[in-house]
């Protein structure tokens, strides 16, 4: 039968018992804010880009971006926007998209 190593040969002496002390954490500093920066007033079209800058995903479409949205609407309107998709060919998002262009 083999033995097993012995402590020694592990590394595992006298001095494993004894626990490392943690450095010392620097304590914060004074000058460091702890209120939440101000938030900019900005004109709508420039809020805009940043929050499509930072919600919105690359598309292979050049030009466009996209949005995942999720819409609670009416069942009503949801069966209008879908029978229409199902009438033009078309799939509910294109459906959707053009509503929205009508709107601008």
């Amino acid at each position: 039968m083999p033995r097993r190593p012995s402590t020694k040969m592990l590394g595992h002496g006298a001095r494993s018992s004894e626990q490392l002390p943690l450095p010392a954490q620097p304590a914060p500093s004074p000058a460091s804010p702890t209120k939440p920066k101000a938030s900019v007033v900005r004109a709508p079209e420039a809020a805009a880009k940043v929050a499509i800058a930072r919600r919105a995903k690359p598309s292979p479409v050049p030009g466009h971006v996209k949005i995942t949205l999720t819409l609670e609407i009416e069942r009503a309107v949801a069966e209008r926007l879908s029978a229409r998709s199902i009438r033009e060919g078309e799939n509910l998002e294109a459906v959707v998209i053009e509503a929205l262009r009508k709107l601008e």
